[in-house]
């Protein structure tokens, strides 16, 4: 569960700074820093299946896929953010940050008992306000299923299930077997 750890709008500069030494890492939302929880290891074989396929499918191309350590920048109005989010993919030239990525084209989230409720909603319209962002999928990690939002579809929800389904990213575009993305689990 994220819990804010400061009541005091803190600045981005002071965000970012601490950032760079944190053994936890923080959401920024508005002026807000909320502390991520850690892993499971169900959690994190799905997150590096997903950037396995990804890398693979990318190897030559000019997307680039990053897990878990980037952040994702934007603003909703005049509040900037910062979120972590498990898998995010740009194809942008523009994103030469070493640290954060600003013209998202997918982003994942690993669905966790303590992340669902945000990342279902809060992150969601957040996330859904960016311009590049053409998808956005939930990934359950009790069972075959996963779940797309997709632009082009004005964001209504597609949910795949069973370990036959395949997920196709069609901002990509790429497929990807539920198979593959639970092996090991």
């Amino acid at each position: 569960m994220q819990t804010a750890t400061q009541s005091d709008p803190v600045t981005v500069a002071d965000y970012l700074a601490a950032e760079e030494t944190s053994e936890v890492r923080h959401e920024y939302l508005g002026g807000l820093i909320y502390a991520m929880a850690g892993e499971t290891l169900t959690h994190n074989q799905i997150t590096g299946n997903i950037y396995l396929a990804l890398r693979q499918h990318f190897k030559g191309k000019p997307c680039r896929v990053f897990m878990s350590d980037i952040r994702v920048n934007f603003h909703i109005r005049e509040d900037e953010y910062y979120y972590y989010p498990d898998i995010v993919v740009t194809c942008d030239s523009r994103d030469t940050h070493p640290r954060f990525v600003n013209f998202p084209k997918l982003i994942v989230e690993v669905l966790s008992d303590s992340t669902e409720r945000v990342d279902k909603r809060e992150k969601f319209f957040a996330y859904t306000t960016i311009a590049s962002l053409e998808e956005y999928v939930l990934v359950s990690q009790s069972g075959f299923e996963v779940t797309v939002f997709r632009r082009a579809n004005g964001w209504q929800s597609e949910k795949i299930s069973g370990p036959e389904a395949t997920l196709l990213l069609a901002s990509l575009p790429a497929t990807v077997p539920l198979s593959a993305i639970y092996e090991g689990v």
